[in-house]
């Protein structure tokens, strides 16, 4: 996983909890890398699983709750960084429709060795669209949070509905979220 997830994990927990508790979560995590990030490193996927848990210890919050608070947090920050993949004039559907076929090739163009997730869409109707999450790391909750961060950055998250079915009996590595724009 890209050293950018976890740095800006990181940076999450210090803004929303604190220094101290980021201190904490990586000194009782026993990670391999020592919790020493560079945005552009490669690290096992297991160490923000660990950061995560210890959180949730720590606050008293549910980890998938955390997961998906970060993916919100995330889309923001990519946003941010990589301004040129979003298209503010464009339609938060067809945005998301970009995900595999435009953004994940330009991902791949910057980061060759990154394993990104399988992101497949489809529109069954108007004012429907259909999200296929599926990966190995089993990050569904993460990928439901980068989605309400879309749906707020395009200002229409009051706006749109999401039904999430998990299609791998409860282990999120292959996730149907079925959007619905309100009438």
């Amino acid at each position: 996983m890209k050293g950018v997830v976890f740095t800006e994990f990181l940076e999450m927990v210090d803004d929303k909890f604190s220094p101290e508790i980021t201190e904490r979560i990586i000194d009782n995590a026993d990670l391999a890398s020592n919790g020493a990030y560079t945005a552009v490193g490669t690290y096992d996927h297991t160490e923000l699983v660990k950061l995560v848990v210890n959180l949730a210890a720590e606050t008293g919050a549910e980890v998938p709750d955390l997961v998906r608070t970060f993916g919100e947090h995330f889309f923001h920050r990519l946003v941010a960084i990589y301004p040129h993949f979003v298209n503010d004039d464009q339609d938060v559907f067809a945005f998301l429709e970009s995900v595999e076929n435009y953004i994940h090739i330009e991902v791949r163009k910057l980061y060759p060795d990154a394993d990104l997730p399988s992101v497949k869409t489809e529109r069954p109707g108007d004012g429907q669209l259909i999200v296929t999450y599926e990966s190995k790391r089993c990050l569904a909750d993460a990928a439901h949070g980068l989605i309400l961060g879309c749906l707020d950055h395009f200002k229409v998250k009051d706006k749109v509905s999401i039904d999430r079915q998990d299609e791998s009996e409860g282990k999120g590595s292959r996730v149907r979220f079925n959007l619905s724009k309100a009438a």
